[in-house]
């Protein structure tokens, strides 16, 4: 499957902010569906790793439609808080995925574990993990990850998820603050999928 060129592509992501930025790195030539196109549902994800959930949407989304399908899952993890929320990441906003709520969570958790952390520079990172499949057979699985740590504070409106309380390494502004042209030329998305380039 992988020595032909894929020419059409299904991204396998309920969520618009993934959908938006995959779209964005995609080569253009490449016709691009949604799962809204086929009203489906994201599959239950059991695994244990960013890889393992990955696959577990590409292969998922591609046996409901027949396309080969490209996956991401990605989360935030906290040094200060043993890896947390890692592959939680989405489940730490509830049902509805609310990450104004998941933020407040990792700031009460902060807070738990030391009152003064804001004078701390907590370490965190973003991982990414990307994959396509085709059916049942996997074509590629790569991850990608961006080193930096958590604001005092949410800052910036744009991005989504997580965004507007990391500072990357060497940054002073949050993704959240930063345009997104700018976020998607550096962030754990843009590395995995500079790995996975070559499979498209």
């Amino acid at each position: 499957m992988s020595k032909q060129k894929i020419n059409k592509i299904l991204i396998g992501t309920n969520n618009k902010g993934k959908l938006r930025e995959i779209k964005s790195l995609l080569p253009k030539n490449i016709k691009i569906y949604s799962t809204s196109d086929f009203n489906l549902r994201s599959p239950v994800e059991n695994g244990g790793t960013f890889e393992e959930n990955s696959l577990i949407k590409s292969k998922y989304f591609s046996k409901k439609t027949g396309l080969i399908c490209l996956a991401d899952d990605s989360g935030l993890e906290i040094d200060f808080l043993n890896k947390s929320p890692g592959i939680y990441s989405a489940r730490w906003g509830g049902r509805h995925g609310d990450f104004n709520k998941a933020i407040k969570r990792v700031y009460k958790e902060l807070n738990k574990k030391n009152k003064n952390w804001k004078n701390k520079k907590i370490k965190a990172r973003f991982i990414c993990a990307l994959s396509i499949s085709y059916l049942n057979k996997k074509i590629a699985c790569v991850s990608g990850k961006v080193e930096g740590y958590i604001s005092a504070e949410p800052k910036g409106k744009n991005g989504f998820g997580y965004d507007p309380i990391f500072i990357p390494l060497n940054k002073r502004k949050t993704f959240g603050e930063m345009k997104p042209s700018q976020k998607y030329k550096m962030d754990h998305r843009y590395k995995a999928f500079k790995k996975i380039r070559k499979f498209l």
